[in-house]
């Protein structure tokens, strides 16, 4: 065995030297390798820069683009043409219903209440006995004056006689002027007597009428007050029933003084009740009160609304639609077409060419949904209804629901394509 398989054999550890042409070659192949990862990173950064990203740019511009076109596209609008309100405003108020006609019935004897015919509900005519009264007291007045009257009579006879013969007696001078004269006086006085016992006994007389507690109009018995044996006095101040006349009502609202020049006596009038929906009944305006309320700055207004069929009650509330006419119709816009700038109202007015015209407005009375205009625009003129903060004078619209130009048309597809 040679000398250097002896050093293999007893050196297991160490391995054998490369040769020269494997130390050359090696450092080479560390390069190429190096060399080959590198490029194909490159090339993969590239597909992915090419395939991933720059399509995604390429997007974005096209996005941004189509946002700058369509900024600059023409602005759609709505608009609607200024008109004059219809002849009559439909005002709607709320009001209170009150009998056409209501009283408390008093007594004007005194005595105890024999009975009573008419109960609360009852509808009773004008004349009708409500309640009778018996009055003890003043029966027995009437027959003292009747007697009174009597007795009167009777002197008055005898004074008469008594005249007539002294005037008689003057003639022969059987007697003096001044006995003729006393007895003249004499006669004069019973005639004043049996005059002030007629007067007394007609007086109670009447009163007596009023044993019988009547209706003075037709109407209906809202309330009773007394039961039958109740002491009766004329002067307590205390009431037997309280009538009200239900087939004709008055409905009183409180008219703003905004249409002091539109409420006119005769105006027709409907009136809603919430318990009959769909209904209406029909009036009209009976009588304004001529003032304002100072505090409210409202004129109490009447209405006259029939109900023969019993339908309606006073009391109850209802909701008054007042059409009012007016001599001078004012231009109506909606409100939602004006605009609220620092220098005041405005609205968005479209010329004949589509452009925008800010016209400065003053309005009038608020309508709800619509807004009168007292200046600023004409009858017939277009404006936008909801116009929007970005519109300026002179910016061209397009109305909407009007056809689209051939230039716009052409720009839109050209976006579609892109």
């Amino acid at each position: 065995m040679s000398t250097e398989n002896q050093n293999a054999e007893t050196n297991p550890g160490n391995h054998a030297a490369p040769a020269w042409g494997e130390v050359a070659t090696q450092p080479r192949a560390s390069r190429r390798s190096r060399y080959t990862l590198i490029g194909t990173t490159a090339a993969v950064l590239a597909a992915g820069l090419a395939f991933g990203i720059l399509p995604r740019l390429r997007a974005q511009t096209k996005i941004e683009a189509a946002s700058r076109q369509a900024s600059q596209q023409t602005v759609t609008v709505n608009v609607t043409n200024v008109s004059r309100i219809t002849s009559h405003v439909q005002l709607g108020l709320p009001g209170d219903v009150r009998a056409f006609e209501e009283t408390k019935i008093y007594a004007r004897a005194d005595g105890y209440l024999l009975k009573w015919s008419s109960d609360i509900g009852a509808r009773v005519e004008a004349g009708q006995v409500l309640a009778e009264i018996d009055t003890p007291e003043l029966d027995q007045e009437l027959n003292q004056s009747r007697a009174a009257l009597a007795q009167a009579k009777a002197n008055l006879i005898l004074a008469r006689s008594s005249a007539v013969r002294w005037q008689g007696l003057l003639k022969d001078r059987a007697v003096s002027q001044q006995e003729v004269d006393e007895k003249a006086s004499a006669l004069a006085a019973r005639e004043a007597d049996v005059q002030a016992a007629e007067a007394a006994v007609g007086r109670l007389e009447k009163l007596s009428n009023f044993k019988a507690v009547r209706a003075p109009f037709a109407g209906t018995i809202t309330r009773r007050y007394v039961d039958t044996g109740a002491l009766i006095r004329a002067n307590s101040g205390s009431a037997l029933f309280e009538l009200e006349q239900t087939e004709k009502l008055r409905v009183q609202v409180n008219v703003p003084q905004a249409y002091l020049r539109d409420i006119a006596v005769g105006s027709p009038v409907k009136v809603a009740v919430a318990e009959y929906p769909g209904r209406t009944f029909g009036g009209t305006v009976l009588r304004v009160s001529g003032a304002f309320d100072a505090a409210t700055r409202t004129m109490l207004t009447e209405i006259e609304v029939p109900n023969r069929e019993g339908e309606l009650f006073p009391g109850i509330h209802v909701d008054v639609q007042l059409s009012l006419a007016q001599a001078n119709p004012p231009l109506i816009i909606p409100a939602t077409a004006v605009m609220v700038r620092s220098d005041g109202l405005l609205v968005a007015e479209v010329d004949h060419q589509n452009a925008i015209r800010l016209q400065k407005v003053q309005v009038g009375r608020d309508l709800g949904k619509a807004l009168e205009v007292v200046a600023g625009l004409e009858d017939g003129a277009r404006i936008v209804t909801n116009p929007t903060d970005t519109l300026v004078n002179g910016e061209v619209v397009r109305i909407a629901g009007a056809p689209q130009t051939v230039g716009m048309n052409q720009s839109r597809n050209q976006l579609a394509r892109r």
